[in-house]
């Protein structure tokens, strides 16, 4: 397996990254996830957008041009053989030593690193969906932030796990905001229902997709969030991510939603988010 440390492809086994990385020591960094689709990026120029953005918002240099970036990760994907799947990217700050949490005036040199995985289409999430459980969203204020900082949703991730659920729709009091790896989604009397993209969620490729496509066939759109009550009374819940798609939630906390299959909606919803994928990628493929 090749991965990229800077602009070096080299063997896994070979990588390694110096223990006074702030990546490592604070979680100083940013991170991002593309997917590929038939050896092709899906939606790179947003997630990459979105990555510059990051940085930007933390002050953290990326060392890199976004046509030398463009170029490096396609030669990762290219020397992995990657038909579908994912490549995981991060910069971090880079080396300081002494560790210090103050950050020096020069700007430190950022690390690049990332690998490529073949991770093919689970059509079971698409069709049967799954099983979620409410956790109160402890976050920090800056969701909107891709960062390294993940404590808090690793933790409601695997709380969901241990309750053999797939994930963990995050709440602040009443508000819901979204999911601990995915954004979050309810239909309401033939209405799309989602979080406002502002500092309490990530505001998700997938979800900037989703919302285009919804509009296109005619699904009114409100980004004005929604509550607990609103969850428990709505007609469907989806969740999305770059690797989820579009995921129907046919249970929450052991109660079922509706009758506990897709709703028509949310299928109408992945079927034109598929379309997109096909209008960019390709022809798919299934597992």
């Amino acid at each position: 397996m090749k991965v990229l440390v800077n602009n070096q492809l080299i063997e896994r086994v070979e990588a390694k990254i110096d223990i006074e990385d702030r990546g490592y020591q604070f979680g100083d960094g940013v991170y991002e996830v593309v997917r590929a689709y038939n050896g092709q990026f899906f939606t790179y120029e947003e997630h990459i957008d979105r990555l510059y953005a990051s940085a930007n918002k933390i002050d953290l240099v990326i060392p890199f041009e976004k046509a030398e970036l463009r170029e490096l990760l396609e030669g990762l994907l290219k020397a992995n053989n990657i038909g579908t799947g994912n490549v995981y990217l991060q910069v971090t700050r880079g080396i300081q030593s002494p560790r210090n949490h103050v950050v020096p005036e020069l700007p430190l040199e950022g690390v690049l690193t990332a690998s490529a995985s073949e991770v093919p289409r689970d059509t079971t999430l698409f069709e049967q969906g799954r099983k979620a459980i409410l956790e109160e969203d402890v976050r920090w204020l800056r969701c909107d932030i891709k960062s390294l900082n993940l404590l808090g949703n690793t933790m409601a991730k695997n709380k969901a796990h241990q309750a053999g659920a797939f994930e963990a729709i995050l709440h602040r009091g009443e508000e819901v905001t979204e999911g601990s790896a995915t954004n979050a989604y309810i239909i309401k009397d033939g209405t799309l229902m989602t979080h406002a993209a502002d500092n309490l969620i990530l505001s998700g490729i997938t979800r900037q997709v989703i919302l285009q496509v919804a509009r296109d066939i005619g699904v009114p759109v409100a980004e004005t969030g929604f509550t607990l009550t609103d969850l428990a009374t709505a007609d469907e819940v989806f969740i999305s991510s770059t690797t989820i798609e579009v995921t129907p939630i046919i249970e929450i906390d052991g109660k079922q939603v509706r009758d506990g299959k897709r709703g028509p909606i949310t299928k109408k919803i992945h079927d034109a988010f598929t379309a997109e994928v096909l209008k960019q990628c390709g022809e798919l493929a299934f597992s």
